[in-house]
């Protein structure tokens, strides 16, 4: 990938990394676990940790492909609008045959 990525990209991409969640629920089961915590309850923080890691996910991942389509609808009316060098669109008459 040659474009540079951005500080708001680099953490939208660890935020929606699976390792990241997957690390962060083991921590906390571990902690829970040595805390004296039963394995049901560390499973059920467990769960709620995952959960919400899917829907940030999934908000995150709307949130990029609305900004994706913006731009493209964005560019696509760019180029519509700058087909002439004066600065206005011309009509098009149909040629009658005449």
């Amino acid at each position: 990938m040659n474009k540079k990525e951005t500080t708001k990209e680099m953490i939208i991409r660890k935020l929606t990394s699976r390792k990241l969640w997957a690390a962060i629920c083991s921590f906390v089961v571990l902690i829970m676990t040595a805390r004296g915590f039963s394995d049901a309850q560390a499973a059920q923080a467990s769960a709620i940790i995952m959960a919400g890691a899917v829907v940030l996910g999934y908000i995150l991942a709307e949130g990029l492909t609305d900004k994706a389509g913006a731009e493209a609808g964005k560019e696509e009316e760019e180029k519509e609008y700058s087909t002439s060098a004066i600065g206005f669109m011309a009509d098009t008459f149909e040629d009658d045959g005449k």
